[in-house]
């Protein structure tokens, strides 16, 4: 569970969160040679059309430094205000987010939603500067900016491109060094929390869950505590780029559930799934935690920001 690190990618829309999770993919051999594309997580056809991304992701990444074996849980999120709810849903599964900000157009409304819902739920916030190829970068501007926002270090603002490949070395590495491993009790009862599902026509509803203490097996006998109906695991495994059928997930990692379900109401986001006959007494409340000292720091040093461009845009002009 030690080697285990969950996380998101968070931006405003047309940042380059997918491209970037392209370039995470490739780099830790998720996709051969054969199965690159652009856009790969998003498997929508108006998703590709308009290039952006209306529903989240999953997918499992394994990748050595210095040589330990880590698995890597990334959940790609929508950037667009319409799609809050699926990042908030992403959120809740994960440790850490990567927090991505164009290099040209530096932070955005939506950067700012997406950091709030990141924030209250505690995660570890990695600012990534992405684009830093293009012409109309300006990253010293908005490395700045990202610095006022988030009150860290400079150092601390990783460069990239999601188009060359550039930083992504040292974007794993972080991943690694600053984002926590789960917590969690593998010899405990089973909980795990539902943050989403994904209707499939000859399997039923797939429903994707973090396990946050015990264990899921194939086979079991499980329970949904919010609509307290029974089911039998037909099938669970890891989501890496196509269903990986495994005999159990344990403690800190993603996964997927097959029951037979068919009717989608039947899953609800944020449930609790746990064993019928040794069922945990803890329930896994889908409530954002407001951490108000870190949002009240946060709102300060946007007004801040904010102030200090219209005066100098002002001077300027």
């Amino acid at each position: 569970m030690k080697n285990i690190r969950n996380f998101c990618i968070i931006a405003h829309i047309d940042h380059g969160k997918s491209t970037l999770a392209d370039r995470l993919l490739e780099y830790t051999g998720s996709v051969s040679d054969r199965e690159k594309k652009d856009q790969l997580l998003d498997n929508m056809d108006l998703e590709r059309e308009r290039g952006i991304t209306i529903k989240s992701h999953a997918i499992q990444m394994d990748y050595t430094h210095n040589g330990e074996q880590f698995i890597l849980n990334l959940i790609d999120t929508p950037g667009h205000v319409d799609f809050s709810y699926e990042v908030s849903r992403s959120i809740a599964a994960c440790e850490g987010a990567l927090l991505i900000v164009d290099a040209a157009q530096s932070i955005q409304a939506q950067t700012i939603s997406n950091l709030y819902l990141a924030l209250e739920n505690d995660l570890e916030i990695i600012p990534i500067l992405n684009k830093v190829d293009l012409p109309s970068a300006n990253p010293e501007e908005v490395t700045d900016d990202i610095v006022d926002l988030l009150g860290c270090d400079s150092e601390e603002v990783i460069h990239a491109s999601g188009k060359t490949g550039f930083g992504v070395d040292t974007i794993l590495e972080a991943i690694i060094d600053r984002i926590p491993a789960p917590e969690g009790n593998p010899e405990a009862p089973l909980q795990a929390l539902i943050f989403d599902s994904v209707y499939n026509s000859y399997r039923g509803i797939e429903t994707y869950f973090r396990v946050l203490n015990g264990e899921i097996k194939k086979g079991q006998r499980i329970k949904f505590m919010a609509t307290d109906n029974e089911y039998f695991a037909d099938e669970v495994g890891t989501l890496k780029l196509e269903q990986v059928v495994r005999k159990s997930v344990k403690t800190g990692d993603v996964g997927y559930l097959i029951t037979g379900i068919k009717t989608a109401k039947e899953v609800k986001v944020g449930d609790t799934i746990t064993d019928a006959v040794n069922p945990t007494t803890e329930t896994t409340l889908y409530i954002s935690r407001i951490l108000l000292p870190k949002r009240s720091i946060l709102i300060s040093n946007w007004i801040s920001w904010s102030f200090r461009r219209l005066l100098a845009r002002s001077f300027i002009s």
